[in-house]
């Protein structure tokens, strides 16, 4: 069935240019049968809390966006003997193994490019993914693929390439070589540090997307950066760094992999789409009941949330075939 439906999916929405957005949602639960349920960060609540957590992906074009798939975060304890019996009465399928969520995400990732349904280019996620190797390495592994993530403001970075120098050394008998910085001086600096030292004169106001109160606008600046990993230089990629207006501004770090020739103008626009999950998230629990549920087991969670995702997109799709006009800011970069 889900394959069907991002064959519809992409009949009315597909593009080229689309992107593929990674997130998870939070359901408040009481009691401790459901399936996955356990005391977590709920996002929709902003705190932990008893809940269950799913990760989604969604789809968004110049046409409109979707939810186009979906995993239910089962937590390691779920995996221990303690239980058992709740996971064979919530059905959940014998074979089932822990996953984190960017791991969830990274086979969502690569179910749906396997398909070769529905086309996309870039792949977009906040920084639980943007941190996770096994995210990154997945999106890394599809050709032509681009991924713009989140990072926290703690990643460390370098603005010019480090010098490393390979010393060779014996240890318990035999010959090993490790990998160090030929200036022990050259640290890497965090991305927050990095933004705050930037001159006022290299930020650039953009609009990113039409708020209910008006346009939403930051103000940007970039840099080709070498990302540090324990340590040492690991790859360049593009920082991409947003900030608030006012006296006191709120600053968001992003990174990319997108080629060196890409403009100041993609990758603001990237910045703006990762809003298209969350108004699924908004429409599909406000309107469409995604959050009301009773069902306990595995397969009746899979079922409600599917169930929400074609309603949800029943919805865009009459409103494509009434050609109402469509409030979806996607204005393609060259």
């Amino acid at each position: 069935m889900i394959r069907k439906y991002r064959s519809l999916v992409n009949e009315d929405l597909g593009s080229p240019d689309g992107a593929l957005i990674f997130d998870e949602t939070g359901f408040v639960k009481k009691g401790q049968d459901s399936i996955g349920v356990a005391r977590q960060y709920c996002g929709t609540i902003g705190k932990v809390d008893n809940c269950q957590v799913g990760v989604l992906a969604a789809y968004v074009s110049e046409s409109g966006y979707a939810l186009v798939d979906k995993q239910l975060f089962i937590p390691e304890q779920w995996f221990t003997d303690d239980y058992l019996e709740r996971r064979k009465k919530n059905k959940l399928p014998a074979d089932t193994v822990f996953r984190t969520k960017p791991e969830l995400a990274a086979q969502m990732l690569g179910a749906i490019n396997s398909e070769k349904l529905l086309p996309f280019k870039y792949v977009l996620a906040d920084a639980l993914y943007g941190t996770s190797p096994e995210f990154i390495a997945a999106v890394e592994a599809l050709p032509d693929k681009t991924y713009f993530v989140q990072v926290p403001k703690s990643m460390l970075c370098w603005l010019k390439q480090p010098m490393t120098i390979t010393k060779t050394y014996r240890w318990g008998g035999q010959l090993r070589t490790k990998t160090l910085l030929a200036d022990t001086d050259s640290k890497p600096l965090a991305v927050e540090e990095l933004a705050h030292n930037i001159n006022d004169y290299f930020w650039y106001r953009r609009t990113v997307s039409e708020g209910t109160k008006g346009p939403i606008v930051y103000e940007f600046t970039r840099r080709r950066v070498i990302l540090s990993s324990a340590g040492l230089p690991e790859k360049t990629v593009w920082l991409l760094i947003r900030r608030t207006l006012g006296d006191d501004p709120q600053y968001s770090y992003f990174i990319s992999n997108a080629s060196s020739s890409t403009r100041l103008k993609t990758l603001v626009w990237l910045s703006g789409l990762r809003w298209a999950i969350e108004q699924c998230f908004e429409e599909t629990k406000t309107e469409l009941g995604m959050d009301h549920y009773e069902v306990r087991k595995y397969p009746g969670w899979h079922h409600h949330i599917l169930t929400c995702m074609l309603a949800h997109f029943f919805l865009w799709h009459l409103k494509i075939r009434l050609e109402k006009k469509s409030t979806v800011y996607y204005a393609v970069a060259a």
